[in-house]
């Protein structure tokens, strides 16, 4: 059974850092694409970061700020977060895929068909 457990959410102030896990179990052999995406409340799930095997993309809200990885060794990808600020207070949730994607197709929330239940960020100002 495939299973994506995240963990490393909380609350921090404006100009905080966090890092986000996303334990990955159950898969036959690696999964082609990783990615995180986050849900505000009243607002539609959007994707935030994507890495393959090659490359990673980011949405334009986070570049320069924060920094999708993988740990293939422990079956763990990270979203490592700096200079939060309020707008990225969102559950954030964790996806993957067994297909590699290029940039059309990276960042869309169609493309992944296993998900975690989320950890929850909160960024006061």
């Amino acid at each position: 059974q495939v299973q994506l457990l995240e963990s490393g959410g909380g609350s921090v102030q404006a100009g905080g850092s966090l890092r986000l896990s996303c334990a990955t179990s159950g898969f036959t052999g690696s999964m082609k694409s990783m990615a995180w995406f986050r849900q505000a409340p009243g607002k539609e799930r959007e994707a935030v970061a994507s890495i393959t095997i090659v490359n990673t993309y980011y949405a334009d809200s986070v570049k320069g700020r924060f920094t999708i990885s993988q740990d293939n060794a422990k079956n763990t990808v990270y979203l490592h977060m700096n200079s939060l600020k309020p707008d990225d207070t969102a559950m954030y949730y964790c996806a993957a895929a067994n297909e590699g994607y290029n940039y059309s197709w990276a960042l869309k929330e169609v493309s992944y068909s296993y998900w975690g239940q989320g950890t929850q960020v909160t960024v006061s100002s």
